[in-house]
């Protein structure tokens, strides 16, 4: 089952909580010494700076795939740390990634030591808004055979929060390549609690032998799997990069949102619950898949009038970056959540990215 941790940073006893937390991910995603030890630094040094700087926020901790899948069977695990807060946000982005830069009496080495030891880092800063950090630790396997190829040149990335803070969420993402396909998906289990994230894994197995499946044809096989679970509402989405075509399909109420050149349209699912009560007939959609879209699959924990600004269409953004930064403009202490949210972005991978 998807194990998160949601570790609020409001004081500083709850730093170690989240150097304790980074420590478990990283036995979860089979990680040695040495990147165990890097994981447990940089979930320290931002949980700090939330104090120290933002006044508090979260911590959320996850164990990932790679944000690039250089080949067919990827079985690398890493451990993804996101920070969010609401603070006052950092006006110089790039002063506050040098080493030596504060605004309090510390050493002020916190976020360009995480962007150094972190195999993946990006931050997104508005003043008046709040920062919002993604950094994720973990190295290849040895001897990977890579398999470059046009569908290294999508991303896939998300977040994942449990609902009150439990330790399972009920949603789950993955994705997987066939050739040149790559497929994302997002299941979000009926209810919330470990029955519901019992559904939402089968879903992430079954996945993982449908990489070469339409959409269509992956959740009819993805309705066999999630029988005699609660169900769950399930959106596929594939990129055929040869193609340069997008489709998509789903079943219940998982929220789908396709930005290009800037322009959001809707992606819509069928009524229905994958592994209880699936629709007879299934549509794909499909769209044309450039350099410049962004696809956004989210499940209901995020407000239904959810509405993305210019942040959530940044191509050239870290996905998952682009995912929390999601849920931190979608939060309202005025409107609480009630469920697990979980918020999943497909997005163009450039050549010419660092």
């Amino acid at each position: 089952m998807p194990r998160v941790w949601d570790v609020p940073v409001h004081d500083s006893t709850r730093v170690r909580d989240a150097r304790v937390a980074a420590e478990h991910a990283a036995t979860l995603a089979g990680l040695d010494e040495q990147h165990t030890a890097t994981a447990a630094l940089v979930a320290t040094e931002l949980a700090t700076n939330l104090l120290k700087h933002a006044g508090g926020g979260r911590v959320l901790i996850d164990v990932v795939a790679p944000t690039v899948l250089t080949a067919e069977r990827d079985e690398t695990r890493l451990v993804q740390v996101v920070t969010v807060d609401h603070g006052p946000g950092i006006s110089d982005v790039a002063a506050a990634l040098s080493d030596g830069f504060s605004t309090t009496r510390s050493l002020g080495a916190g976020l360009g030591t995480c962007a150094r030891l972190a195999d993946d880092f990006d931050l997104h800063s508005v003043p008046g808004r709040g920062t919002v950090v993604v950094a994720r630790i973990g190295a290849a396997p040895d001897g990977r055979a890579a398999q470059p190829g046009p569908a290294a040149g999508v991303r896939a990335g998300a977040v994942n929060v449990p609902f009150g803070g439990a330790d399972y969420s009920g949603d789950a993402w993955a994705w997987v390549r066939s050739g040149d396909r790559v497929t994302l998906m997002l299941a979000d289990g009926l209810g919330h609690g470990p029955e519901a994230a019992r559904a939402s894994t089968a879903a992430v197995e079954a996945l993982r032998g449908s990489a070469h499946l339409a959409p269509a044809e992956a959740l009819r096989r993805l309705d066999t799997a999630l029988t005699g679970t609660r169900g769950a509402a399930v959106a596929v989405a594939q990129v055929d990069t040869r193609a340069a075509v997008l489709r998509f399909a789903g079943i219940g109420n998982i929220g789908a949102r396709l930005c290009e050149g800037g322009t959001w349209r809707h992606l819509v699912s069928r009524p229905g619950i994958v592994g209880t009560h699936r629709p007879t007939t299934l549509r794909e959609q499909e769209a044309v898949w450039a350099d410049d879209r962004v696809l956004v699959l989210h499940s209901d924990g995020l407000p239904s009038r959810w509405t993305p600004t210019p942040d959530t269409c940044r191509t050239a953004a870290d996905p998952a970056l682009t995912a929390a930064v999601t849920v931190r403009d979608a939060s309202s202490s005025a409107r609480p959540v009630r469920d697990d949210t979980a918020v999943a972005v497909l997005a163009p991978d450039p050549p010419d990215r660092p």
